[in-house]
């Protein structure tokens, strides 16, 4: 393109972008350790969480994850996995000096397959922390 006067015309344009990283997810650790269960002495008793403790419904007791967590626990002897939620703290006592990472309701144990057993090697995977968890 030329000026009125002859001179080429040069134009250059310039964009800038700019982009921002995306925030850096920090997953939960995975926990691995042993779960137990607990049921009739606790049934129909209050929880941490204010919940109404029922030993057939899908939920746990950890001692550091936010109340309203949901975790997966999968039995590293048969391998079947369930999805808890964590409404109590536990575990404690003798179980806990023993490894017990993790208590599971009564009927979550019952999924898991660890009944008789009482205690079995677990992997512990947090799936969800609720929204006002802060990490």
């Amino acid at each position: 393109m030329r000026s009125p006067t002859g001179n080429r015309l040069v134009a250059a344009v310039a964009v800038v972008v700019t982009v921002k990283p995306a925030p850096q997810v920090r997953r939960p650790p995975i926990q691995v350790g042993l779960a137990s269960y607990y049921g009739p002495g606790f049934h129909g008793e209050p929880t941490a969480s204010g919940e109404i403790f029922n030993q057939d419904e899908m939920v746990a007791a950890h001692r550091s994850l936010p109340l309203g967590s949901v975790v997966r626990v999968t039995n590293l002897q048969n391998w079947r996995r369930v999805v808890l939620r964590v409404i109590d703290r536990g575990p404690y006592g003798r179980n806990y000096r023993k490894g017990t990472i993790i208590d599971v309701s009564k009927g979550a144990a019952r999924r898991l397959g660890f009944i008789r057993d009482g205690l079995v090697p677990v992997r512990v995977e947090v799936l969800k922390l609720p929204p006002d968890a802060s990490r």
